[in-house]
């Protein structure tokens, strides 16, 4: 039987979209559709599981007529159960409004209706009326950051009651990238398909033939200092038809995590709240952050700036740019 996800300290009170339970009116708030979709999902399938055959009626705020929501929750002929999905939400026309709040102040316990609002203050009244009646609501937001999209699959693995390495999560969120659900389909298909430890050889094996992977292996070798290793891995790519920008890009983005903590002693837990990262990328970032002085993290900082501007098009041949850049990094550790 799954366990049940747990909370972090950043997560509302309230019920989430994978725990959310069928009630008179729920709201889902954010725009992140991903999870708003599974919320619906899961309400409509509880609602179906207890009460048998449901009419699913869906209907937008923005374009709302008058008198909809009443029809629409009224008995049904076959005393069929009813779920109602209003979408667009943070669109609404002031008919809806005006029908809406007095619904949620006395709604019908026999239907259930969901409201997808997507963000904004358009609606606080509705909004606040869901509240003050102790209506569920559900956060919808969208990952922002690195830590957020690392919780996300950390969470997605211990529901079904497996794991990880965070190597491998972090080589997963470069593979999937910054959609939702791919990432979420990217977690389905190695708790699927592989072992019940993900390692970053499985992702590679599943995921390799994508740049970020190949960005991520790349950065991962010059960053520790393995020269050799870096340099074939990054010719591999450039000879498969990489693209040498998203590399730059890559290891920019390794060598910024080792600035921002580069000199800083502050527990992983609390640097890792005001910087926007996983506490075990800010592990990460510090230990590699130790092979580096002032003066050579500024001499690679300078040295990756020139290869960006390098690889798009300042340069007649920006594999020697990178190259030079992936060298430059690997063996700025040294000069201490």
């Amino acid at each position: 039987m799954p366990v049940p996800p747990r909370r972090s300290n950043r997560e509302s009170t309230g019920p989430t979209w994978r725990d959310v339970e069928p009630g008179p009116v729920i709201l889902l708030y954010g725009p992140e559709e991903y999870f708003a979709a599974q919320a619906r999902r899961r309400i409509v399938a509880e609602v179906r599981a207890s009460r048998g055959d449901v009419e699913v009626h869906e209907m937008s705020a923005k374009d709302y007529s008058s008198g909809s929501l009443a029809m629409a929750t009224s008995p049904s002929l076959f005393g069929d159960a009813r779920v109602v999905v209003v979408s667009e939400v943070e669109k609404m026309n002031d008919d809806f409004l005006a029908e809406a709040v007095p619904y949620v102040e006395a709604s019908d316990p026999e239907s259930v209706v969901i409201l997808h609002h997507g963000g904004g203050n358009r609606g606080k009244r509705l909004i606040d009326s869901v509240k003050k009646q102790g209506h569920p609501v559900v956060e919808c937001k969208p990952l922002k950051t690195d830590r957020d999209k690392t919780d996300f699959v950390h969470q997605t693995f211990r529901v079904e009651q497996r794991r990880i390495e965070p190597d491998a999560a972090r080589m997963l969120i470069a593979a999937a990238g910054s959609d939702v659900s791919e990432l979420a389909a990217a977690c389905h298909q190695l708790i699927a398909d592989g072992p019940a430890t993900i390692t970053d050889q499985v992702v590679e094996k599943y995921y390799g033939g994508r740049v970020e992977v190949t960005a991520f292996k790349v950065a991962d070798a010059a960053v520790g200092g393995n020269s050799g290793f870096a340099l074939r891995a990054l010719r591999q790519a450039l000879d498969s038809g990489v693209d040498p920008v998203p590399l730059v890009g890559a290891l920019a983005a390794r060598v910024r995590h080792i600035a921002q903590v580069h000199g800083r002693r502050e527990n992983p837990n609390s640097l890792a709240k005001s910087l926007g990262m996983a506490p075990w990328q800010v592990e990460q970032a510090q230990r590699d952050a130790r092979r580096f002085s002032s003066e050579s993290l500024s001499h690679v900082i300078r040295g990756l700036a020139t290869a960006d501007a390098q690889v798009k098009g300042e340069a007649q041949d920006p594999v020697y740019a990178l190259e030079r850049a992936v060298l430059n990094l690997s063996t700025a550790g040294s000069r201490r």
